[in-house]
């Protein structure tokens, strides 16, 4: 569990770049309700915060966030933040908290940001630095990273020992949202059997 006085200071610090883990239910169609923020409403979500895993992103895509805890809630209508709701729903995932590795680099394509980390190196070191004080202020004591996506993963492994680092494919990769939760159910087994 995260109190009420963490959260709202991670809130305060991080929340135009991050969320967590949690949704309001699904309605009439898989993406409806995706972007209802209401869910962080009152307490009871609280007990449902899960900071021993961290959800990590590569960037923001797009620089419409207006609202704190909006990233990985996206309405849009091509968006895909709803296959991870699906996905991660009663899992060990469910809760987690959620980021991005690389801070204020609105792009949505990977490559040009890649292209970018190759060609400034202190901007990846300077991210790698908000990044680690972003977990170290969220108090969890031996979080599990979980990279979404292999350029995310690349940047995590090359910049991060101190913590375990796992790999999923992205949630906006071409797959149906069965598909995707089948996936990262077989990562948690392997998970869970460590």
């Amino acid at each position: 569990m995260v109190s009420r006085e963490k959260f709202e200071e991670i809130k305060e610090k991080y929340g135009y770049w991050s969320s967590w883990a949690l949704w309001a239910e699904v309605g009439d169609a898989p993406k409806s309700n995706v972007g209802d923020l209401s869910i962080f409403e009152g307490d009871d979500f609280l007990n449902h915060l899960n900071a021993e895993f961290v959800l990590v992103g590569l960037n923001i895509a797009r620089a419409d966030i207006e609202k704190p805890l909006a990233n990985f809630h996206s309405s849009l209508s091509r968006a895909q933040d709803y296959k991870i709701r699906y996905a991660i729903k009663d899992t060990l995932l469910c809760g987690a908290y959620m980021t991005d590795v690389i801070k204020d680099f609105n792009e949505v394509d990977s490559g040009n940001l890649i292209t970018y980390l190759k060609n400034n190196k202190q901007f990846e070191l300077d991210n790698i630095k908000v990044f680690k004080k972003e977990i170290q202020d969220l108090g969890a004591i031996n979080p599990t990273l979980v990279a979404l996506g292999d350029a995310t993963y690349d940047i995590l492994v090359r910049n991060i020992t101190e913590y375990k680092v796992l790999k999923i494919k992205h949630y906006s990769h071409y797959m149906s949202k069965e598909k995707y939760r089948e996936e990262i159910s077989i990562l948690l087994e392997a998970f869970n059997k460590k």
